[in-house]
């Protein structure tokens, strides 16, 4: 069987590591990589990969039939466009999330998927990268909370304001925040309470910390609703410098007979990552679920090679960016 080729388009944010890592990790080869001017993830990204080429220009990839799947990490605003040009050249698209930032570019890409046939996914590294939330899921299908009927979810972020390029600080540029970081948990409601649809009852955002950083966002929240259950999530970019990470993640999925709690990255005062917490009639204990596999990478590969939908659906991924979409236009007064 011909090994899958992958190449990058952007690698401004550094998400495309453990893109490309995984994508390696489950057999598939990189080919190339082509990013605009010379990101402050270059030199990190060269030392990372070293034995992969940088193109001459994107087009050199695109127009390369070998080539069969495109991660996308460049500026937010320009993956719509590249992910389109991508798929108008036969290829797959994996980009980093937000994978657009208006409805506008979600519908041309929904057009262009419906056009070309090829594949159209994101990355939403705070479950298909976190081996406590594989676990989480196992749980899950197994029963041991009953019914999941709402999921908490939050997403707090370190600002690290000196290391941040220009794009990182303009509304226009990064989406905003529910549609960037705040999409992550949207995934994560969508999936655990088992939604195909949900409605936005809330949503705001504001600048408490950063008042001189005028297109920053850095706190934001949403309430969601669907017939399957209940959502909040919450999402900053507070995280104390103190903290060994860049946020203290958490999901808590609250069921009828129990809950789970993931302290994803972090849990103050326990070594490690991947703290799961179970509480149902019969157990209540903290797990280790470091160990949990993270399937979707493999998934994702076959569902390549067979035209398939097992790592996740696309209507899935719509649905993630149209609900973000829409939660980051209420809180910015942009929807009645």
């Amino acid at each position: 069987m011909t090994p899958l080729r992958f190449a990058a388009i952007g690698i401004d944010h550094r998400h495309i590591f453990g893109m490309a890592s995984n994508m390696m990790d489950v057999g598939a080869e990189f080919a190339g990589w082509w990013t605009a001017g010379h990101p402050n993830t270059e030199a990190s990204f060269v030392a990372r990969f070293p034995d992969v080429a940088r193109a001459d220009s994107a087009e050199a990839l695109l127009n390369d039939p070998s080539i069969d799947l495109i991660l996308l990490s460049c500026i937010p605003v320009d993956r719509a466009a590249w992910a389109i040009a991508a798929m108008e050249a036969g290829k797959d698209v994996l980009t980093d999330k937000p994978g657009c930032t208006t409805l506008d570019q979600l519908a041309a890409i929904q057009a262009t998927v419906a056009k070309t046939g090829r594949i159209w996914s994101i990355d939403f590294s705070e479950r298909f990268e976190v081996p406590a939330a594989t676990r989480a899921a196992e749980l899950v299908a197994e029963g041991a909370i009953g019914r999941v009927i709402q999921t908490l979810g939050m997403g707090p972020h370190r600002l690290n304001r000196s290391t941040r390029p220009d794009w990182f600080f303009d509304r226009q540029a990064y989406g905003g925040i529910l549609t960037d970081i705040g999409s992550h948990q949207i995934d994560q409601f969508l999936f655990f309470t088992g939604s195909t649809d949900a409605e936005v009852v809330h949503a705001s955002v504001a600048n408490y910390a950063s008042p001189d950083d005028h297109g920053l966002q850095d706190f934001g929240e949403i309430v969601l609703r669907s017939d399957n259950g209940h959502g909040y999530i919450r999402v900053d970019w507070y995280t104390p410098d103190a903290l060994p990470t860049w946020g203290d993640g958490r999901l808590t999925i609250l069921g009828t007979e129990g809950y789970i709690e993931l302290r994803k990255y972090v849990d103050v005062g326990i070594p490690g990552t991947d703290h799961l917490i179970l509480v149902n009639g019969d157990r209540c204990e903290k797990i280790d679920a470091s160990g949990a596999p993270l399937p979707f990478f493999a998934r994702f590969a076959a569902d390549l090679r067979d035209r398939s939908e097992t790592a996740m659906t696309q209507a899935h991924v719509f649905k993630v960016c149209e609900l973000s979409l829409k939660a980051q236009a209420m809180a910015e007064g942009r929807l009645a």
